[in-house]
């Protein structure tokens, strides 16, 4: 079953001429990466399958309804969004933010029950957070505060996630923490669709990719399909060389030889 789809997609990029239309099926337990350099509008066309900005052309849908139909709320309760970068609009404490993942499931006047509590403190604990529940956000670390924006979605229990750069300022035991956690929702069913700057980590956990190149064009298929040295030297514009290491292809930059 399709969960996210993107019909003759055009993001809208101001000052650039439209690049290749995107019709994508997003489905239910895929793990999609969208690779390509800096400014090929990665987190424009993640913000624009969420519905938080209009494309310049086509339309996404949500299980077969277009994004604009559906109320916000309907959406939160399926979607949630792992942004690059989160800024807080107010103190709050570490468990306080995390039940942020709860108000789409909760009327203007309700309160959190006791469930809700415990899905935020599960989700912490998940991200290695426990303990911390009543320190300030702003006192953490920027991969603590990274892992606390993964936690809050957790607490959300999405169908769909949507991550721009979800291992942002992680250290290696936590990105790897982070990218199992996102193929474990995919694999009970959910749908994962994340911008990735590591083309390693994409080829590690990635089953789906999409290439965006500077010049508008996009392609996409099945990683393995993907996942080709040269292709991968056109869109980053950058010399590579390949080995395969535990049957994952591994991408190194290497020098270009002068003659």
């Amino acid at each position: 079953m399709v969960e996210l789809a993107a019909r003759n997609l055009v993001i809208d990029i101001p000052g650039r001429p439209p690049g290749t239309p995107l019709d994508l099926e997003i489905a239910a337990g895929q793990v999609w990466g969208v690779l390509g350099p800096n400014g090929v509008g990665k987190t424009t066309l993640l913000h624009t399958l969420a519905g938080l900005k209009a494309p310049r052309a086509g339309e996404v849908l949500l299980n077969g309804t277009p994004l604009p139909r559906l109320r916000r709320r309907t959406v939160a309760r399926q979607l949630a969004v792992v942004f690059q970068e989160r800024q807080d609009g107010f103190p709050a404490t570490v468990l306080e933010t995390a039940m942020i993942g709860r108000h789409p499931y909760l009327s203007p006047w309700d309160v959190e029950t006791a469930e809700d509590v415990g899905l935020a403190r599960q989700a912490l604990q998940r991200m290695e957070l426990e303990g911390l529940d009543d320190r300030q956000v702003g006192t953490l670390s920027g991969g603590e505060r990274q892992r606390l924006a993964v936690a809050t979605a957790l607490t959300q229990t999405p169908r769909v996630w949507l991550a721009d750069e979800p291992t942002n300022h992680l250290d290696l035991h936590h990105q790897v923490a982070v990218m199992r956690l996102l193929a474990e929702q995919a694999a009970a069913g959910a749908t994962v669709f994340m911008c990735l700057h590591d083309v390693n980590l994409a080829a590690r956990w990635c089953d789906r990719l999409l290439l965006l190149y500077p010049d508008g064009r996009a392609c996409w298929g099945a990683a393995v399909d993907m996942l080709a040295v040269g292709a991968l030297a056109r869109l980053y514009g950058q010399p590579l060389t390949s080995v395969v290491v535990q049957g994952v292809p591994v991408f190194v930059p290497t020098e270009s030889r002068s003659s």
